[in-house]
């Protein structure tokens, strides 16, 4: 148990690490701080304890999670410097600024178009966070407790594992959503929760009881609790398989959920497919059981804090060769390609998933029939797209270079008007080049074939 304590709470570490990286220099997400102070802490302890197994004690802990006005909607973290977007809408400065920067000109969270750029101080809210985060840190008990004697370590573990089904059973014999949110709160919180949720054999299994996911279809709150509770879950290496495992009520579960009209538990949802579908055991179940339909209308809506998670999901079903028939039957294609027409976020995923499709000829004839190659070209054209979107619609090109003498007669007349590819050849990647240099060739076969048949 040590072992996999160690290993989960540095994996949560690596995370907040990860955040803390991608700030600019200067900016400083206090709230991720002060998380990554407490998993060190635990961390230490575990190691300095050197025992067998260590636990941390949930008994009496305590949590106070913070208002959701007070939260940035892209980072979900407490805002220390929140600022206020021309749509109303309030940031952290930091990550508002960013999404800016990378060229976004619409709210993340309502997707209108922004009419200026420029952001404005909220004071009243920064005065509120502070003052919660004074009030919280007085009042604040200590949450962990790292349990060394011998004695006591035993009692400890059966004492974490009697809550976790104390919990359980309030949430399953009277719907208890204090119960559920607790669970949410303890699984969103601590690592060593989440493992001991997943070793646990009714554990998982009791999550997707029948009768509760019933009553959560027409209770909102506890749909979202439910749902993240999974997504927390999901995240420890050893639960994603059991999940899935659970039968189809866990997977109709997820998928329905994508459908939900309340945007944070489609939200939860996808990103809680995210995680699961990383296990290649899981991929056949999820592609099977119609997890892609529902991806691709989320793609088509769109809405930046969900779209990653989706195209991620799409991308890592995909791998599996049985999906890619699943993905073009169920509108994958047409929804990234109708979004690669309106703007270029995540260019580079969505190109990613039309290169890894387009290795399936059904795949390529629905990508013509889009009108895919004008807008690869215009991609190209433009000249300001990264490397990796660059090779990826070069890749694109060259694969359905190799389709019908119609394609290939398309890919030529654009060719032949702007010299694009020609300009790949020359100042492209290694990689871009290489394959923009065999289109080329066989652009020019085809030409001498073309001369000569009709001559």
């Amino acid at each position: 148990m040590a072992v996999k304590a160690v290993a989960e709470l540095k994996k949560e570490l690596g995370k907040l690490v990860d955040a803390l990286v991608e700030e600019d220099e200067g900016d400083h997400n206090l709230g991720i701080i002060d998380n990554a102070i407490r998993n060190l802490c635990a961390l230490k302890g575990l190691k300095l304890a050197n025992k067998d197994e260590e636990f941390v004690d949930f008994k009496n802990v305590s949590f106070q999670e913070p208002p959701q006005e007070f939260k940035c909607p892209i980072s979900g973290t407490l805002m220390m410097d929140p600022f206020v977007l021309a749509s109303g809408q309030t940031y952290e400065e930091t990550f508002i600024r960013k999404w800016l920067e990378n060229g976004n000109l619409k709210c993340p969270k309502s997707d209108e178009r922004l009419p200026h750029t420029l952001l404005i101080p909220n004071h009243s809210i920064k005065k509120m966070i502070t003052n919660w985060r004074n009030t919280r840190e007085t009042n604040m008990p200590a949450v962990v407790s790292l349990i060394v004697d011998d004695e006591n370590h035993s009692s400890s573990a059966n004492a974490n594992r009697e809550r976790l089904a104390e919990l359980l059973k309030r949430l399953l014999s009277s719907f208890d959503t204090k119960a559920a949110k607790e669970l949410r709160l303890l699984t969103s919180r601590f690592p060593l929760f989440r493992s001991i949720f997943g070793e646990l054999k009714f554990a998982i299994s009791c999550l997707f009881n029948q009768h509760l996911l019933e009553r959560a279809y027409f209770d909102p709150c506890l749909h979202e609790d439910l749902i993240a509770i999974t997504l927390n879950i999901a995240t420890h290496e050893p639960s994603k398989r059991k999940v899935i495992e659970t039968g189809s009520l866990a997977v109709n579960f997820l998928i329905l959920s994508m459908r939900n009209e309340n945007f944070e538990i489609r939200r939860y949802a996808v990103a809680a497919l995210s995680e699961l579908s990383s296990l290649d055991s899981n991929k056949h179940i999820l592609g099977k059981s119609g997890a892609l339909g529902p991806l691709a209308e989320i793609v088509r809506e769109g809405h930046p804090l969900v779209l990653k998670d989706a195209l991620s999901t799409i991308n890592a079903l995909c791998t599996l060769t049985e999906n890619k028939e699943r993905a073009i039957s169920e509108g994958a294609i047409i929804a990234i390609i109708e979004k690669l027409n309106v703007d270029r976020v995540l260019l580079d995923e969505m190109l990613g998933i039309l290169a890894l499709l387009s290795s399936h000829h059904r795949a390529i004839d629905q990508m013509d029939e889009c009108g895919v190659i004008f807008r690869l070209f215009g991609l190209l054209g433009e000249g300001i797209i990264s490397e990796s979107s660059e090779e990826l619609c070069v890749a694109i090109v060259y694969a359905m270079c190799f389709g019908d003498r119609k394609k290939l007669r398309k890919i030529s007349e654009v060719e032949n008007a702007y010299e694009i590819l020609c300009r790949v050849a020359r100042n492209g990647t290694s990689r871009a080049r290489r394959k923009a240099s065999g289109i080329l060739e066989r652009l020019n076969r085809f030409a001498f074939a073309f001369v000569s048949h009709t001559a």
